[in-house]
């Protein structure tokens, strides 16, 4: 019998007009600006970020190719993508970090399902990605961008403060679970936003 569990996600916002720490990758890693026929990539190198992770207990899209595929041309299709807000990272091994970005109907910057495969971590990967995203809204003209995070995922919700972001609303979100399934709903190191989208 499915059981009910809620997980808290904070929405987190940032002024734009601030100035912010310059994007660098560590070496040997690359960006990949947004080009449609990299939808499919960006589909892939979510899936291999979300897979395992408690957002995709939350969001139940994120654990196919074909879930992430049909959000990422939801994303990529609907008013206020913002181009210059998403990005790839890419190394010798392939594509393994992820960001995209909209601009809702405020004219305000929303960071979406930014991730990192796995084994890429703790490289300042994630971190690179959030600025890059910031700086595509800024060259926008964006004011300000928000995103929000699942609770648990703590090292993000940490770096997110350290560059600024603040909490300006808890939310719960419920999502039926299988006796069984219970035990994947582990604290997540990487963030979606949007994903139900």
């Amino acid at each position: 019998m499915p059981k009910l569990k809620y997980f808290k996600r904070h929405r987190m916002e940032l002024e734009l007009r601030h100035a912010r720490p310059a994007v660098e990758l560590p070496a040997g890693y690359y960006w990949l600006p947004w080009k449609h026929d990299l939808l499919e990539v960006h589909a892939r190198v979510k899936l291999h970020c979300f897979k395992d992770e408690t957002d995709a207990v939350v969001f139940p899209c994120l654990t196919s190719l074909d879930g992430c595929r049909e959000l990422m041309t939801a994303i990529a299709t609907r008013p206020g993508f913002t181009p210059a807000a998403t990005w790839l990272v890419a190394g010798s091994q392939g594509c393994v970090g992820t960001v995209q970005g909209l601009t809702d109907a405020n004219g305000y910057g929303g960071i979406q399902n930014l991730g990192v495969i796995p084994g890429y971590r703790g490289k300042g990967i994630g971190r690179a990605l959030l600025l890059k995203a910031l700086e595509g809204f800024a060259k926008a003209k964006v004011p300000r961008a928000f995103l929000e995070v699942t609770a648990l995922n703590r090292a993000a919700v940490q770096m997110y403060r350290s560059l600024g972001f603040r909490s300006y609303q808890t939310i719960y979100r419920s999502v039926e679970l299988e006796p069984d399934s219970e035990s994947s709903a582990h604290a997540s190191h990487v963030t979606t936003i949007g994903a139900g989208i």
